[in-house]
């Protein structure tokens, strides 16, 4: 049987799969829960997670202190316990900044690391390509581009995203956010040629399907439901056309869902689940769901229910 180009890209990487993105839980006076933070990491390993990113944007990062960051990291390695490839968010407000957070996760036990381009304001492309270089010349661990549309993150050129692939050892990978993300991905592949080991698609895997045909390696969604995304993961790769649409269909209401709401979807599916004590955020200003919503949220969880494989 012919190998297709997509699995020939795909066939390149070591980390792929769902890769999915613990939640930092917080108790309700907004102090860390810990022991929430481990069983998140648990849960995802026990829902058939390929892999673990921490913290990142849907973990609330941006609220945490450096300090926190470390610590969320190091707590997200022990309960880990070396099941899964961890990948390490190191994302900072300039290149010294995220070097300085990514020797900290190499030290912690991280297996990658992954960075937004400079979280301070926007920076041109050369601020860009000075920022990963520096970090990628400083660190030991494979590292992943976060390319990602404002407000969230910064959009990196093309061409900017090849040289670092093709001049710097550690820089490998590419996490997918930017609109439409399936084009981005054949391009990056076309440009970068070898020099790109896989790419990951991002925005909580509501572009699978598409991005999967053009090569990606996997997805990063929130971890709120790993099994479901899992399940579409093994149909995708077993080449099961009619039961990863089946499956995709049943996912979309959810996906669309937590579109509007972020984080305060992952945690509430996550407090229904009985992985979290508490759905606290700590996002300034966050958009919190009214009772109609989480009236619907029952409804959506109940469409994906039969994919589950883990209940308290």
């Amino acid at each position: 049987m012919a190998i297709s180009e997509a699995e020939l890209i795909r066939s390149r990487t070591k980390f792929r799969g769902v890769y999915a993105i613990p939640v930092t839980a917080f108790h309700e006076d907004r102090s860390i829960d810990f022991k929430g933070v481990a069983r998140c990491v648990e849960y995802c390993i026990a829902t058939g997670s390929h892999g673990i990113v921490m913290p990142v944007n849907a973990s609330e990062f941006f609220t945490l202190s450096d300090s926190e960051r470390i610590a969320v990291i190091k707590a997200g390695v022990d309960a880990n316990a070396g099941a899964l490839p961890l990948v390490a968010g190191i994302s900072g407000v300039s290149p010294q900044h995220a070097l300085e957070l990514a020797l900290k996760a190499q030290d912690a036990g991280a297996n990658a690391l992954m960075a937004l381009p400079p979280t301070s304001r926007p920076t041109s492309p050369a601020g860009m390509e000075e920022y990963y270089r520096i970090l990628g010349e400083g660190v030991e661990l494979p590292v992943f581009i976060q390319n990602h549309d404002p407000p969230a993150g910064q959009k990196v050129p093309l061409d900017v995203m090849v040289r670092l692939l093709k001049e710097v050892d550690s820089i490998q990978y590419i996490k997918e956010e930017t609109m439409p993300p399936g084009q981005a991905i054949t391009a990056e592949f076309e440009a970068a040629g070898d020099a790109l080991l896989g790419v990951m698609g991002g925005m909580g895997g509501r572009y699978l399907l598409d991005e999967y045909r053009r090569g990606a390696c996997g997805t990063m969604p929130g971890c709120h439901m790993p099994d479901v995304h899992a399940a579409l993961w093994s149909a995708l790769e077993r080449g099961d056309e009619a039961e990863s649409i089946r499956i995709y269909n049943k996912m979309a209401p959810m996906l669309l869902f937590e579109n509007a709401f972020g984080v305060a979807v992952y945690k509430n599916v996550l407090h229904r689940r009985g992985v979290i004590d508490s759905p606290t955020m700590r996002v300034p200003g966050g958009r919190h769901m009214d009772s109609t919503d989480s009236a619907e949220l029952d409804r959506l969880i109940g469409e994906v229910s039969e994919f589950f494989t883990w209940s308290r």
